[in-house]
C-alpha cells in the first residue's frame, strides 16, 4: 500500500549493500598495505618526514585566526560600584547582600548606550527570595571614572540594552496580586541624547486575568 514503508530493505537491495561494503573493506586493506609499505621506504615515519599537513595548508602559518577581544570592554565590580554611589538610595544598598556564599543579586551588562570611550554599564539590583528588581542604574566611563548617568529605584524595575537603546520594564501590582503575577508592566525606552537618557517610546500592556470562559464585556457594551 501507498505511503507504507517495509521494516527493513528488500533482499535485492540487502544484496547489493552487501557486495558495496566487502568491495570497499578489500580497497581498504589494499590502501593500508601500501601506506605500511611506503612508510618503511622513509625511515618509518610516515608522512610525519614532511612537516605537519596542516601547516603546509595554511601557508606555513600553523596558527588559526582568532578575534581581538573589544578594547572597550571593562569589567567592573558591580557590588562595589553600587554601594559606593552615592545617588544610589540606603534602601537599595541595604537589600544589596549575597544570597548564598559570596554571590549577590545583581545582574551586570555591557555595551555602547552613550558613545562613551568604554562600554556602558546596566547594573539591576534584586531581591534574593523573588528576584524582584529594587533598582536599575547606568554607569558611564568618564575621566577614568564610572559615573552614574541613570536610575531607578521605583520596584519593581529592570533595565537593559536593546539596540542601543534603555530598555526599563516596571511590572504593575494591583491590590492582591502575587509578586509572580503582576496584572501588567510598562515598558519605557530611552535613547542618549545631548549628554542625558531621553525618553523615546513608552508602552503599557495589561496581562490578561481571565481563567476559562469568555472574557467579561467592556463597560458599556
Amino acid at each position: 500500500m501507498r505511503g507504507l514503508t517495509s521494516a527493513g530493505p528488500h533482499p535485492r537491495a540487502r544484496d547489493t549493500v552487501r557486495a558495496g561494503i566487502t568491495a570497499a573493506a578489500v580497497l581498504a586493506v589494499l590502501a593500508a598495505l601500501a601506506l605500511s609499505v611506503s612508510a618503511c621506504a622513509t625511515g618509518g615515519t610516515g608522512a610525519r618526514d614532511e612537516g605537519p599537513a596542516h601547516a603546509e595548508a595554511a601557508g606555513g602559518t600553523g596558527a588559526a585566526f582568532s578575534p581581538a577581544p573589544s578594547e572597550t570592554f571593562r569589567r567592573v565590580n558591580a557590588v562595589q560600584l553600587v554601594r559606593r554611589d552615592p545617588q544610589v538610595s540606603a534602601a537599595v544598598k541595604r537589600a544589596l547582600k549575597p544570597c548564598s556564599g559570596d554571590e549577590y543579586p545583581v545582574d551586570v551588562s555591557y555595551g555602547d548606550l552613550t558613545g562613551g570611550p568604554a562600554e556602558d554599564v546596566v547594573v539591576n539590583v534584586l531581591t534574593c527570595g523573588d528576584a524582584v528588581g529594587v533598582g536599575s542604574y547606568v554607569y558611564r566611563r568618564e575621566n577614568g571614572a564610572y559615573q552614574n548617568v541613570f536610575k531607578s529605584e521605583e520596584s519593581p524595575v529592570y533595565a537593559e540594552i536593546d539596540r542601543g537603546d534603555l530598555m526599563v520594564t516596571k511590572q504593575v501590582y494591583e491590590k492582591g496580586d502575587p509578586v509572580s503575577d503582576p496584572s501588567g508592566e510598562n515598558v519605557i525606552t530611552y535613547r542618549w541624547v545631548s549628554g542625558r537618557f531621553v525618553q523615546e517610546d513608552y508602552h503599557h500592556t495589561d496581562y490578561s486575568t481571565v481563567v476559562g470562559g469568555d472574557p467579561s464585556p467592556a463597560p458599556g457594551h
